[in-house]
């Protein structure tokens, strides 16, 4: 009489075992990946809003930015970019006035906004009124007022990654 065996042995079942977990890391960490992918999509398309909203505000506040970046900021019924501010940092762009900053000119003439991108703790996404939209290797701007940083100028208008 023949003694068949049925199942699997202890070592199969193992080897099993060790390929699922390793096909799941790899999943897992592409996962990470898209996840930032999707944040970063999410800031730069929040602050491009900024953009046309910021233009809005101009027409409607005398032609001046002033404070477009207050929050509360509002002219002739028009709001400033406050929102967009908020909504970069809902997104994963990180702190208001930290990682997420607005700043206008002293004359009023122009503005720059930048929010740090997820996943790459020094890289910015920078517009500005003269319209750039670019990304920007460190923060130049403090919140509500314009530095000399690398990542914008003194007008307010954003350098891209050199």
């Amino acid at each position: 009489m023949k003694n068949i065996r049925k199942g699997f042995t202890l070592i199969e079942l193992l080897v099993v075992i060790a390929i699922i977990g390793i096909l799941s890391a790899v999943v897992l960490a592409s996962l990470n990946n898209a996840r930032d992918k999707g944040s970063n999509a999410a800031i730069k398309s929040t602050v491009n809003n900024a953009r046309a909203q910021a233009e809005l505000y101009y027409d409607s506040n005398l032609q001046s930015y002033g404070a477009v970046c207050n929050n509360g900021a509002l002219a002739g019924g028009v709001k400033g970019i406050y929102d967009m501010k908020l909504g970069a940092s809902n997104a994963g762009g990180g702190v208001i006035g930290t990682d997420v900053k607005c700043a206008v000119s002293s004359t009023g003439d122009a503005w720059a906004l930048e929010s740090k991108l997820k996943g790459t703790p020094t890289t910015y996404y920078c517009v500005d009124s003269t319209g750039n939209a670019t990304t920007t290797t460190a923060t130049g701007i403090g919140d509500g007022t314009l530095g000399a940083g690398p990542a914008i100028t003194a007008n307010a208008i954003c350098s891209p990654i050199i």
